[in-house]
């Protein structure tokens, strides 16, 4: 199921004919409801109805034929947490996903509907999709809830400015006379923060679970150590050093520290081999790190260069717009 996609923007749209919705920070998950049983699928493609038996058993409800689009997202002190969403998804068995789901509820913010009872909704336009929407989940309750939505463009700057305390990133922005662009950006997205790719020249921690990277951020040379890495995150990480050292891509001093000559990488390196150098970490004053030569490509999220720590989303492997989010959490 290709999913439609958001372009950003830099200030809020207005005009007749748009609609405004507030932008979760979680992860995006189509919900399909079959005959036999419900498939919750990551935007990559993924299943992962395992990770969320909450969410799975609350969709049952739904009516056959039925496809939501929307986001999965934990709350927590009063705000949605990405974090906590992150560790939901890396459930790794269906016990450890079961435990999770009692401590960490997951809501699920629907923002559309593509098919219901069987009927394709896509090719009809967004006004009418969300009338759908609303009269479908409204008597159902939470965790299956609508996302607010609203026509008033100063609302929907109040939303700007005020919502980001509950942990709502922005706005995602759409024609009420819009079909479903499936696969392609015709929404627009403004957001607090930015997303964008930069350069990880190194790691703290052992190679087998990273603690965090060491990032050079474009338009800084400079290099910055990140917010520490999610459970998630710590796995995708070692797997890219491992593939980094497999294919002899990491640099002599990586090798040196490791202890393995020219024949390993970070990937195999010793968890106690001699660190290649140090650098500032906010609040932990100078720490030692590994180096990556070449580095690895990886999203990153930051309000601002340095302050605070740049939040690491993914890793970028072979293909770079492969994995669930090219943008970042959410359209």
């Amino acid at each position: 199921m290709r999913v439609a996609l958001a372009a950003a923007v830099r200030s809020l749209p207005r005009g007749p004919g748009l609609a405004y919705e507030p932008k979760f920070d979680g992860h995006r998950v189509v919900v399909r409801r079959t005959a036999d049983e419900v498939v919750l699928q990551a935007r990559s493609g993924r299943t992962v109805t395992r990770a969320f038996p909450d969410l799975a058993a609350a969709a049952r409800a739904l009516p056959p034929g039925t496809t939501l689009d929307g986001e999965v997202v934990v709350w927590h002190a009063g705000r949605t947490d990405f974090a906590l969403v992150q560790r939901r998804a890396a459930a790794a068995s269906e016990v450890r996903a079961a435990a999770l789901a009692r401590s960490l509820p997951a809501s699920y913010a629907a923002f559309d509907v593509l098919d219901l009872g069987g009927l394709d909704l896509r090719p009809r336009p967004y006004e009418e999709r969300r009338a759908l929407l609303v009269d479908l989940l409204l008597p159902l309750g939470p965790p299956l809830q609508p996302v607010p939505m609203t026509t008033d463009p100063e609302v929907a700057a109040t939303w700007y400015e005020t919502l980001p305390a509950s942990g709502i990133e922005g706005l995602v922005i759409k024609r009420l006379d819009q079909p479903y662009p499936t696969g392609r950006r015709a929404w627009r997205k403004l957001r607090h923060t930015d997303t964008t790719d930069a350069a990880a020249v190194g790691y703290t921690g052992p190679a087998r679970r990273p603690s965090a990277l060491v990032l050079v951020l474009p338009d800084d040379d400079a290099p910055v150590v990140s917010s520490p890495l999610s459970t998630a995150l710590r796995t995708d990480t070692a797997a890219a050093l491992r593939m980094a050292g497999a294919s002899g891509a990491t640099g002599a001093r990586s090798r040196a520290a490791a202890g393995r000559g020219t024949g390993g990488g970070a990937g195999a390196a010793d968890p106690e081999a001699e660190a290649d150098g140090t650098v500032t970490a906010i609040g932990l004053g100078e720490v030692p790190y590994h180096l990556l030569d070449p580095p690895l490509t990886v999203e990153v999220r930051h309000a601002t260069t340095r302050h605070p720590p740049p939040e690491v989303l993914r890793v970028r492997l072979d293909d770079p717009d492969g994995p669930d989010d090219p943008d970042g959490p959410g359209a």
